[in-house]
């Protein structure tokens, strides 16, 4: 009998093994859980930076594209405004290159101021009243009436604005006998010797009374490169200031 309750009691220990025994859950430990963590935290950081960093870069990239915009704007500006002033440089050449062109040939000729040696022409006084007078250094009615351009001279200063030339009908003379002349007189102001070619040209525009010295000829270029009719005869300095302050508003 009792070896009969041992064999059951085996059995059923044998059973309980076998049906109901139970495995035992595994936890993490405290310190794989803290790891854990950490990691994670650890790896939403580096995740945060990267995207912060990506953005730092697009901003700089933005900031350098508006830079790089805002220098080939400058740029573009600035070769504009170069564009810009050498059209307004070439329009003034060709608005002095048409003016040239439309001046009587007379204006243009080459002389010598036999004063200063300086070479030049009545259109290079452009934007100035300029007095002209032919004249010779043998007639005695030109050195009176050049008295007269002396005294109205010698009342305007030294004003930029107006420029007294005196054009000798002479031809055949030379510049340092015309100097001389200039130095006797005490006149102070440009003489030259007029061409052959000038004083055609001359007679074209004002008729052959400009060619004669007696009659005491004299006109005045006005600022606009226009000229006033031919006055012939004796004119005093009061006379010639009207003319000239005339000429120097029209």
């Amino acid at each position: 009998m009792k070896q009969i309750k041992l064999t059951l009691l085996l059995l059923l220990t044998l059973l309980l093994v076998a049906c109901g025994g139970t495995e035992t859950a595994v936890e993490p430990s405290t310190s794989e859980t803290s790891t854990s963590d950490e990691m994670m935290d650890n790896t939403m950081t580096d995740d945060a930076m990267m995207d912060e960093s990506m953005a730092d870069e697009e901003m700089m990239d933005e900031s350098m594209e508006d830079d790089m915009a805002m220098t080939e704007h400058e740029e573009g500006m600035a070769e504009l405004e170069e564009t810009m002033a050498e059209t307004d440089d070439m329009a003034e050449e060709m608005t002095e290159d048409m003016a040239m062109s439309d001046a009587p040939a007379w204006m243009t000729v080459s002389l010598t101021d036999v004063r200063s040696g300086e070479t030049f022409t009545l259109a290079d006084f452009a934007g100035k009243t300029v007095f002209v007078e032919p004249m010779a250094t043998w007639c005695t009615n030109c050195r009176q009436q050049l008295g007269n351009v002396a005294a109205a001279k010698a009342q305007l200063g030294d004003s930029e604005d107006v420029v007294f030339v005196s054009l000798s009908v002479e031809t055949n003379i030379g510049n340092g006998d015309l100097a001389n002349y200039t130095e006797e007189t005490g006149f102070d102001w440009v003489f030259a010797v007029a061409t052959p070619e000038m004083l055609i040209s001359l007679a074209d525009t004002f008729g052959q009374t400009v060619t004669n010295p007696p009659s005491t000829p004299h006109f005045i270029i006005r600022p606009d490169g226009t000229t006033t009719d031919l006055t012939t005869g004796y004119e005093g300095p009061e006379e010639l200031l009207q003319s000239i302050e005339a000429a120097s508003q029209s």
